[in-house]
């Protein structure tokens, strides 16, 4: 995908590996996006696209084509910037602006593969203004010329570890970047404390490698861990920026259970967010779409406990 190799799991069907990719794409962006699959065991190009809700159908008339070398292969996805970091580079961090969601299919199309705020899926589109956050802002640096630190002893202690993580990230190899920033996190904790604002900051990218990683439920505790912190600071802006993370996460939960529990802690917070001053205040209707999603929850476990 998009110059990446996508790898199935020991069992697993390539197809469903490249559905799986496609989805956590779909639902970090909050927007459907399309892709082009082509399908060499039967000779096909199929345009397929994914919802925010991972929901998946035919775009449009298969076409035969001649076999190719290698089955399974995916063109990069249409639309705009989500969190995987198989995209085109992006101007340097300190330039690049916020691009409000696009509002209709047709406009998502066309819209250049800039960096946007996560929007809800259910919400309208999000203002020009309102900056990159939660896995959105993680992704703007990961896929950045240069690793991002926050302090003079960060930059020291940290530059290079980042920039073997970011690059990892960066060429798929998901797997080694979560063992690194694992590493440099303990490491940085170690030396800064498990409080300082590097190894927030590290904890940040973490939780995003384990949410590429297909790890959601790590992913989202880690952020909900984070906001937490950020809260008890009086950080309301990072705050808001990790409780996006964990909702952007909790949304690839499929478990009824574990996204009822999960969802309970980040409304939880969320709402405790939502009651002071601060950007989750002025922002209410993704807190409501997350509620709306407890219940559809609650009824799906509700079924699977009578099944």
């Amino acid at each position: 995908m998009g110059g990446t190799a996508v790898t199935a799991a020991p069992g697993q069907e390539i197809q469903q590996a490249v559905l799986d990719h496609l989805q956590r794409l779909a639902i970090s962006l909050g927007a459907p996006i399309r892709a082009t699959i082509h399908d060499d065991r039967v000779g096909c190009v199929v345009p397929l696209e994914v919802s925010a809700d991972g929901s998946s159908r035919v775009a449009g008339e298969p076409a035969r084509v001649a076999p190719r070398a290698a089955p399974g292969v995916v063109q990069a996805p249409t639309g705009q910037f989500g969190p995987a970091p198989v995209m085109d580079l992006p101007s340097p961090r300190t330039a690049v602006p916020a691009v409000p969601a696009p509002a209709t299919a047709r406009d998502r199309e066309a819209a250049a593969p800039a960096p946007a705020p996560l929007p809800d899926p259910e919400s309208t589109p999000a203002a020009a203004s309102t900056p990159a956050r939660g896995f959105d802002a993680v992704a703007e640096e990961v896929l950045g010329d240069e690793p991002v630190t926050e302090t003079a002893e960060g930059a020291e202690l940290l530059a290079e570890p980042m920039r073997r993580i970011n690059a990892a990230v960066r060429d798929g190899r998901i797997e080694e970047a979560a063992g690194l920033a694992d590493r440099t996190v303990a490491e940085a904790s170690a030396v800064l404390g498990p409080r300082h604002a590097e190894v927030l900051h590290l904890r940040e990218l973490t939780a995003y490698i384990a949410y590429l990683a297909g790890d959601p439920v790590r992913a989202c505790g880690l952020s909900l861990d984070l906001a937490r912190l950020r809260r008890q600071a009086l950080d309301a802006e990072s705050a808001y920026g990790n409780v996006q993370s964990a909702a952007t996460a909790w949304r690839a939960v499929r478990d009824p259970e574990e996204g009822l529990r999960l969802g309970r802690d980040l409304i939880a917070l969320w709402a405790d967010l939502a009651a002071e001053p601060g950007p989750a205040a002025g922002d209410p209707r993704p807190l409501e779409s997350a509620r709306a999603r407890m219940v559809r929850l609650t009824d799906r476990a509700a079924k699977a406990a009578r099944a």
